[in-house]
């Protein structure tokens, strides 16, 4: 093995060389912990659970503090990851394109039902908000964008299982197995094809009381999900928009960034509740 410049060069069978970068890996390796980290953490918390020196690991969040990765709160100098990485994600080009079209929809959509809508993406076994509309009404609920949730457990994400690409299912079926109980895992999988079957997920949320999430996906030409478009309908004595009206106007909101996307969405019974019952 050779050093050059900081890369490791190896063999990776074949005669195919394998590089490597060490130093990018713990920086990787910090970003990694801190997003999945539910508050900040010092420098000397991220050695630990690292299992790197106090030394190494302060090179390395100074450097992603430098860089605008990563931010440092007192008064205990704990370090969060900052915005950033989500403002890259956004703006890589077939994502940007999605929230540009979408976002004034969206907008319009919440203001006719005064309910939030939000836009969210799969990448791995969770689901990620990319966009999120607030509800004009004093009372409403409320999405972080940039914080991702168990595909499993929310609408959006069993949408975005259901309709992802067929290449890409076995994959998810293992991390969804990895990380329920079987019996867990059977429902779940149960679930995602009766959402794949009728087309869209309505169902209690399963963190708020009160709330129906209702989401549809947005399709590309092959049937494919590029997001999922969610409503967390909120029944409240002002509002007098229905279920059954907000369920319409959700589809035909997916419907039109679908057809954009080259893909047709099927337009299901109404109303929704006489499908998604059990």
């Amino acid at each position: 093995m050779r050093r050059n410049g900081g890369l490791q060069r190896g063999r990776a069978g074949a005669g195919r060389p394998n590089y490597s970068a060490p130093a990018l890996e713990k920086g990787l390796d910090v970003l990694e912990l801190l997003a999945g980290a539910s508050e900040g953490l010092t420098h000397t918390v991220i050695a630990q659970r690292l299992g790197r020196s106090v030394q190494e690991v302060y090179r390395m969040v100074r450097a992603l503090e430098r860089r605008g990765y990563i931010v440092r709160r007192a008064p205990d100098g704990s370090f969060w990851l900052s915005m950033k990485l989500y403002q890259l994600a956004t703006a890589f080009p077939p994502v940007r394109l999605l929230t540009v079209r979408a976002t004034p929809l969206m907008q319009r959509l919440a203001r006719e039902v005064q309910q939030a809508v939000l836009l969210s993406v799969l990448e791995g076994a969770s689901i990620w908000p990319i966009v999120y509309v607030d509800s004009p009404a004093h009372v409403g609920f409320r999405v972080r964008l940039g914080t991702p949730s168990p595909a499993a457990r929310t609408a959006s994400g069993r949408v975005l299982l259901a309709f992802q690409d067929p290449a890409a299912r076995p994959s998810s079926c293992r991390m969804l197995a990895e990380s329920l109980d079987p019996a867990s895992f059977r429902r779940v999988t149960a679930r995602i094809e009766a959402v794949r079957a009728r087309g869209f997920e309505l169902v209690a949320d399963e963190t708020i009381r009160g709330v129906t999430d209702v989401s549809f996906p947005v399709l590309d030409g092959n049937g494919v999900a590029l997001a999922a478009l969610t409503m967390p309908f909120l029944e409240t004595v002002s509002n007098p928009v229905s279920l059954d009206k907000a369920g319409r106007l959700l589809f035909a909101a997916a419907a039109e960034l679908s057809e954009a996307a080259g893909g047709r969405l099927v337009r299901p019974a109404f109303p929704l509740t006489s499908m998604a019952r059990g």
